[in-house]
């Protein structure tokens, strides 16, 4: 039996200034006529996959692709073929986007995206896209007085997506998520404070939190993905490569640059990180020596954005 063939398709993810995205409705003739998807189209033998981007959005929309960062890798299996998609962001282009054959377009917020009006192997490209920039996971809190500093805290930087973290004192989790979700009931908050018993302990062990934040040793050891939303601590390829088969919603790869907590370990830097986000995936959080100020260089290594702990309660600008 002939296995399917591989396309090879550059996929182009792009933004205006209000964070909606561009999709392109497929026209009856094409497959999947009907459905929504996000700009770009197959490479041709021999081509680039910057000069590939550059023709097929110049063909589709009219515009003159100037820059663009990476953002996932998604290899998907249809019944009569396998697509490969590379998906990019466009940063800097030239022109007023247009249905140049014909295509309806539209600009949609990621959250307003619904999972079934687009291919299936766009809906990973979907749930990157409605992932933050900022990935706050909490100080190791040991009392009442930290726990509201940290919360006052994230009201301040009006965190969307919050780890919660709590290796000394894992038994103050409930409250501490509690006191997350009446401040920001729209955060979406992972429990990283007990994680072998979530992992055994089902939705309650999850004291109200919306999904896990896994370990590295917890994701050796787990043989599916435990819950609805989960994260994952990975370090190299392997622990990537683990992530991605557990169907893990997205990860944190550290350490990237150096700490202050870890001074003179080994770091990652942005080329090896960049490498090893590009093979993932699954979208990837920068972790180690992060804060605003290298977020640009994060956003262009590849990565979905960034994570730690004391650099993510400075105020965004």
């Amino acid at each position: 039996m002939t296995a399917p063939r591989i396309v090879h398709v550059a996929v182009a993810v792009i933004r205006d200034a209000a964070g909606r995205v561009l999709v392109a409705q497929r026209l009856p003739h094409q497959h999947l006529a009907g459905l929504w998807e996000f700009p770009g189209g197959k490479l041709e033998a021999g081509e680039s996959l910057f000069d590939g981007m550059v023709r097929e959005i110049r063909e589709e929309l009219g515009v003159t692709v100037q820059a663009i960062a990476p953002l996932l890798r998604i290899e998907h299996a249809y019944p009569e073929k396998t697509v490969l998609l590379d998906v990019w962001r466009i940063t800097r282009w030239q022109g007023e986007p247009h249905g140049a054959e014909g295509q309806p377009l539209r600009w949609v917020y990621p959250d307003d995206m619904l999972a079934e009006e687009y291919p299936p192997a766009d809906v990973p490209i979907i749930a990157a896209l409605r992932l933050p920039p900022r990935y706050v996971i909490s100080p190791d809190i040991t009392d009442d007085e930290e726990a509201t500093r940290f919360v006052e805290a994230l009201v301040r930087v009006d965190a969307r997506l919050v780890q919660v973290r709590l290796k000394a004192a894992p038994r103050r989790a409930p409250a501490l998520v509690a006191s997350i979700r009446s401040r920001l009931p729209a955060a979406r908050i992972l429990l990283n404070s007990d994680t072998q018993a979530a992992l055994g302990g089902g939705l309650d062990a999850l004291h109200g939190a919306d999904g896990l934040h896994l370990t590295a040793t917890a994701l050796t050891a787990c043989t599916q993905k435990p819950a609805a939303l989960c994260a994952a601590s990975c370090h190299d390829a392997r622990e990537l490569a683990l992530a991605f088969v557990r169907g893990i919603d997205f990860a944190t790869l550290s350490p990237v640059l150096p700490t202050a907590s870890h001074p003179g370990a080994g770091t990652l830097g942005w080329e090896k990180f960049a490498a090893l986000a590009a093979g993932a995936g699954l979208p990837v959080y920068a972790l180690g020596g992060m804060h605003d100020d290298v977020l640009a260089d994060a956003l262009a290594s590849g990565a979905i954005g960034i994570a730690g702990i004391r650099g993510m309660l400075r105020d965004p600008e």
